[in-house]
């Protein structure tokens, strides 16, 4: 027979077999602990009682559980569940977990699509349209306390950098 120590068991096989990622094998068991304390010693004894008697006991969680939501706590019930339905498939039977193959999860249209209008709702209080220069830029602090700013492009040829060599000596006379 089975018991409730066995569904831990199983959590840690799957999570070193790479067939649970670490947060689902952590989430899974965080399931398991807040059901685990609400099942009494025959339960506890077998999976198959959780099963047959999973309403009740989820009644018992919420009632413990006052200060979470029900979505939240409806969450933990389907971890617990899946993590027995997982079990039943391929924990009962140690041999069986090679034969698990992992389907991969793809990222759902209705969140991108989200997140494009989000990004799209995005308005900031005062926008900037400048482009971005490439160019340097050299800050000059002067006797009379004033300041000159000479922006240079990137792409400046040696023809250039003569010229503004010739008149900054010039400056100096």
């Amino acid at each position: 027979m089975d018991n409730f120590n066995s569904l831990y068991d199983f959590i840690d096989i799957a999570k070193a077999n790479k067939k649970y990622p670490e947060n689902t094998a952590n989430n899974l068991k965080s399931a398991l602990k807040i059901f685990e304390k609400q099942l009494n010693g025959y339960e506890l004894e077998s999976i198959s009682m959780i099963e047959n008697s999973i309403e009740e006991i989820f009644r018992s969680v919420v009632i413990a559980n006052k200060h979470k939501s029900i979505i939240s706590l409806n969450t933990y019930k389907a971890r617990l569940l899946k993590v027995i339905n997982d079990y039943k498939k391929y924990g009962a039977k140690p041999d069986k977990i090679q034969n698990w193959h992992v389907k991969a999860k793809k990222s759902t249209p209705l969140l991108i699509k989200k997140d494009k209008t989000d990004k799209e709702n995005i308005n900031l209080s005062n926008s900037i349209r400048t482009p971005v220069e490439n160019a340097h830029k050299i800050e000059f602090a002067l006797k009379s306390k004033e300041k000159a700013i000479l922006t240079i492009p990137s792409n400046i040829t040696q023809a250039d950098v003569k010229t503004i060599k010739a008149m900054l000596d010039s400056l100096l006379q």
